[in-house]
């Protein structure tokens, strides 16, 4: 298993529609196309044999490695360094718009910039999870891979006085090149899905161009951003990575470009995030407008409201919302196992599609209506059709919120009645009626009301452990949880009060280590699934902002301080972080780089 890089040694490109991860050796080893959520074209990271790959390097045997994002933008660039000189592969995908389609572009440049350099690569897709064959098709103006419904061409750089530059060394289903550079040179490849023709030459003018435009367009996204406060740096890596993740033609977030990565190495919690969960994309409300990013923030508010009018869940026993949709705002979401691949590192199995998406989880409805009225603060308002779907929404949860669920954490050892689950119960009635009040609107205030207070009596009384001293993670037990980290940020429970003080403080003892914090104890509190799990870094940073708001603000810096080395060379975040420090998990995460902005921004305006 020592062929597998480490999850965090990995960049990310994309063009807003799909995206891939590029590995400190500049080797493609995830890439999907056309979306997301479409079978992968490479997949080495879940099976170095067949899962595929894009590999560019050295033909030096020996070399080492540098791994940057050119400034401000989603421009990735491995440099490499040999005794003989230095050169460097610059990837990037040009940013396809908010019209969705199947043509993609990843461009692969390929400069010496010191002395002379021989680059040697290969190019192994294996198309639908190497479940489909492939043939492949060599002229003197490129090659293109046919698959049963998929065309991909490989469109070499070059000038017309120029050696040719694809030499396949092998023909028959993978294509090997080589080219040599001198100092000052560059040439490469264009990587194009559905391509619409031939293969054919690429000026390199031309591909300085499609390099000029793509820095040009993150520049002046990145530019939007209002904010100005301590660890910018490293809310706009984040800012960039999140808009990476987002489905330009809906708006929609997935929790992560990748699936199946371990959240323990060899174990069974390997799970596919290249979804959109109503959970996490409501969190990035909160994020994108507090950094000034309102047109992303729109964007998903008109997906959200869309999934909320159509009651996708009606009839299935989750309600008018399920708690995850694709891209497109489908939600089939078969979950399936991919036996034919051993997982990263030998984690398998491996899964696509997603089982949890029928699951009752009653916190969505929380956050759907938290991101909803936040975005109603800064003027996105409810339509009327919206604001009938909410109350229809309102009215279902009034009859059905005190029941037990599958809870946040997407548990799968039987419903409980969580503590969280109803807390967010209490924020959907809660900003239901700020909303109405602010506009006017008829509302079923009665019931709304009653239903708000008697969740919140419920909550302080079941939700309670006076033995404990601190809220629990579901009522009849005495299992912490760090969910509930959000209790004063939603405004559930003052910072200040001491049943929120003895909870942090019980926290502090049972869930945090060094400053990493875990979700739960799955020993004390048994979630259907074997083996354990690392910290999980989206914790981390709802503690920084918890610390925050309780007034510790120089034990939350430090805890933030602490955090932000855990990121990748590149800033990057899986999902959680192992005891020797190694990321987790789906990679990167969008809740974690969520998290880590709203928690900067709180910390920073306490200091």
């Amino acid at each position: 298993m020592d062929d597998y890089p480490l999850i965090e040694d990995h960049g990310l490109i994309g063009d807003l529609q799909t995206a891939a991860l590029v590995t400190t050796d500049a080797t493609i080893d995830w890439f999907c196309c056309p979306r997301f959520d479409s079978p992968s074209i490479f997949g080495a990271l879940l099976d170095r044999q067949k899962g595929g790959h894009f590999t560019v390097r050295p033909a030096a045997g020996t070399y080492t490695t540098k791994q940057l994002y050119h400034p401000d933008t989603a421009v990735l660039v491995t440099r490499f360094m040999t005794e003989t000189g230095a050169g460097e592969v610059v990837d990037f995908m040009p940013v396809t718009g908010t019209t969705a389609t199947d043509r993609h572009r990843l461009v692969r440049m390929l400069r010496c910039v010191r002395g002379s350099m021989t680059f040697e690569g290969e190019i192994a897709p294996r198309f639908d999870y190497g479940r489909k064959p492939h043939e492949l098709h060599i002229s003197e103006h490129g090659a293109l891979f046919t698959s049963e419904d998929m065309h991909l061409a490989v469109h070499p750089v070059r000038e017309p006085h120029d050696e040719r530059l694809l030499n396949a060394l092998s023909g028959d289903k993978d294509l090997r090149f080589s080219l040599t550079l001198r100092a000052g040179q560059q040439r490469g490849l264009v990587m194009e899905s559905s391509p619409g023709g031939p293969p054919h030459e690429v000026r390199v003018e031309e591909f300085e161009q499609l390099f000029d435009e793509t820095v040009r367009f993150w520049r002046s996204w990145l530019r939007q951003s209002t904010y100005s406060g301590r660890w910018r740096e490293a809310l706009e890596r984040s800012a960039v990575t999140l808009k990476l993740m987002t489905y330009a033609p809906t708006g929609a977030l997935v929790a992560a470009p990748t699936a199946g990565l371990p959240e323990q190495l060899g174990g069974e919690r390997n799970w596919d995030y290249r979804f959109t969960w109503i959970r996490d994309a409501s969190f990035s409300v909160y994020a994108l407008l507090g950094m000034g990013f309102k047109e992303e923030a729109a964007a998903f508010i008109g997906w959200l409201h869309d999934r909320v009018k159509e009651e996708a869940g009606a009839g299935n026993g989750t309600g008018p919302l399920n708690i995850m949709y694709r891209v497109d705002g489908t939600a089939d979401l078969v979950e399936e196992t991919l036996e034919h691949w051993e997982g990263y590192c030998g984690s398998a199995p491996v899964r696509i599609g997603n089982g949890a998406a029928r699951q009752l989880q009653l916190d969505i409805y929380g956050e759907a209506l938290d991101s909803i009225y936040f975005a109603h603060q800064h003027g996105m308002h409810l339509d009327h059709g919206g604001w009938k779907a909410l109350h229809t929404l309102l009215d279902w949860l009034v009859d059905h919120w005190d029941q037990p669920g599958e809870g946040l954490w997407e548990t799968r050892g039987g419903r409980k009645d969580f503590t969280y689950g109803r807390v967010m119960s209490w924020v959907a009635f809660d900003r239901a009626l700020r909303i109405a009040d602010d506009d006017g609107r008829p509302a079923a205030r009665g019931r709304w009301v009653d239903a708000r207070d008697e969740i919140y009596e419920q909550v302080i009384g079941k939700g309670w452990d006076p033995n404990k001293q601190a809220f629990v993670q579901h009522y009849g037990d005495d299992v912490l949880d760090s969910s509930l980290l959000r209790m004063p940020t939603v405004g559930f429970i003052t910072p200040d009060d001491p049943m929120w003080k003895s909870t942090l403080d019980a926290m502090d003892q049972e869930l945090v280590s060094d400053s990493l914090v875990y979700r739960y104890n799955p020993e004390a509190s048994p979630d259907g699934l074997r083996g354990s799990e690392g910290t999980f870094s989206l914790c981390t940073f709802m503690y920084v902002d918890a610390l925050a708001r309780a007034g510790r603000t120089d034990m939350a810096r430090l805890v933030l301080e602490k955090m932000l080395t855990y990121a990748n060379h590149l800033g990057l975040y899986s999902e959680e972080i192992d005891l020797t420090g190694r990321q987790l998990g789906n990679f990167p995460q969008a809740f974690t780089h969520l998290a880590l902005i709203d928690a900067a921004i709180t910390l920073d305006g306490m200091l």
